[in-house]
């Protein structure tokens, strides 16, 4: 019973295959919808104006403006706006976390992710300025990458400012983890499970609770991640690139490479070049 009425909500997937980030005006035509959920993505609803609820998993959160909400993966939500809604969504495919020059922002991301709504404070401006930015950028004939990336960052920063969980340092294992890999780079559990002073067993059960990843799978995604950026923005040769990020030889960092992207690393340097 549960798993056939879990499969007759709507499971929603509002970017273009061609797009992985969105940020527009929030549709007004939106005001009332039905539960559904959200597939490989995080939505962020903005709101300046306007009144009503937004139920996520059930629970009522009140929209009292200036106010962030937050939507993440395979969270059942919908709304119910009484009056005319101002503000921006922003929504984040994974596909745009997988190609993100900015490792910081992964760690934002993570610092967001247990909270559900965040009242802004009316004085801010600057948030309000971010969202406008980020949406002109988006209409711009050119999408800067970089300035998309910059405004983010910026705005996920003054999003944390004012949650009441940012007022305590976060010392948290997945944290430490998220930081470790964008400092130091080993396809190996164990080296990160040491260097956090923990089991490998605890650091992937935290992962699997946090990311529902494996710990393995984690570090593979940031090896990939960064083994495309040297291909790409580097003139690095093969052996040196395998060398930099810890493989014995040759052979093993192209096969690792090739199992995960269809590709040896030559082959996909060549084609996105």
């Amino acid at each position: 019973m549960g798993s056939d009425a879990n499969e007759d909500i709507p499971v929603y997937n509002k970017i273009p295959t061609f797009n992985d980030i969105k940020i527009e005006p929030f549709d007004i035509t939106k005001r009332y919808t039905k539960p559904h959920k959200h597939n490989k993505y995080l939505e962020i609803a903005y709101f300046t104006q306007g009144s009503g609820f937004h139920f996520l998993d059930l629970n009522p959160l009140e929209i009292k403006p200036p106010i962030v909400f937050l939507i993440h993966k395979n969270q059942v939500h919908h709304w119910s706006i009484d009056s005319l809604p101002e503000g921006y969504v922003i929504i984040i495919k994974e596909s745009f976390l997988d190609n993100i020059l900015d490792k910081s922002i992964h760690m934002q991301l993570i610092e967001l992710k247990a909270l559900q709504e965040i009242a802004i404070d009316k004085n801010d401006k600057v948030i309000d300025i971010l969202f406008k930015a980020l949406h002109l950028e988006m209409k711009a004939q050119i999408i800067n990458q970089e300035v998309i990336e910059g405004c983010l960052k910026a705005l996920l920063s003054k999003v944390i400012s004012h949650s009441s969980s940012s007022k305590e340092k976060n010392n948290s294992l997945e944290q430490g983890f998220i930081q470790l890999l964008s400092e130091e780079l080993n396809n190996n559990v164990d080296f990160y499970a040491r260097k956090l002073n923990t089991s490998a067993q605890n650091l992937n059960a935290v992962c699997q609770k946090t990311f529902h990843k494996t710990a393995s799978t984690v570090i593979t995604e940031h090896l990939i991640q960064e083994i495309k950026r040297q291909l790409l923005y580097t003139s690095k040769n093969i052996s040196n690139i395998a060398y930099d990020l810890n493989f014995n030889d040759n052979s093993n960092f192209t096969k690792f490479f090739k199992r995960h992207t269809k590709l040896t690393p030559l082959q996909f340097r060549k084609t996105s070049s």
